[in-house]
């Protein structure tokens, strides 16, 4: 894992406008993005709009995690890309975490190196 930024997606108290800047400031720095409140009952459109922002700077095959209920029961994780993120079942008890440039699969796991294969 390396630097990310954490983001909630309710716009319950911070308004919607704010919460799209940060994602596109943290998208341009290329920071690993973990989204949390991703969708509601009654907001159900904020996440299919920070996918939009995101595939402006981010290759379309992006990994993204999908954890639902995480360590709790009925723990769910599925992997998937960023231009089929909206597809996924999210809900207010699942974490979006979405991969830089850098960030790649291997095996069951997203994996995002620390920059030491450049370095060495």
């Amino acid at each position: 894992m390396h630097d990310f930024v954490s983001v909630s997606l309710s716009d319950l108290l911070t308004p919607w406008e704010v919460i799209a800047d940060r994602v596109r400031h943290a998208a341009k720095a290329d920071f690993v993005l973990v989204l949390y409140n991703p969708r509601s009952k009654k907001r159900d459109w904020q996440l299919g709009a920070v996918q939009e922002i995101l595939l402006k700077y981010r290759d379309r095959d992006t990994p993204v995690g999908i954890v639902k209920r995480a360590m709790r029961a009925g723990q769910k994780v599925h992997i998937t890309t960023l231009c089929e993120m909206h597809t996924m079942e999210v809900d207010m008890q699942t974490i979006v975490i979405v991969g830089n440039s850098k960030s790649y699969v291997f095996q069951d796991f997203m994996v995002t190196p620390r920059g030491y294969l450049d370095k060495y």
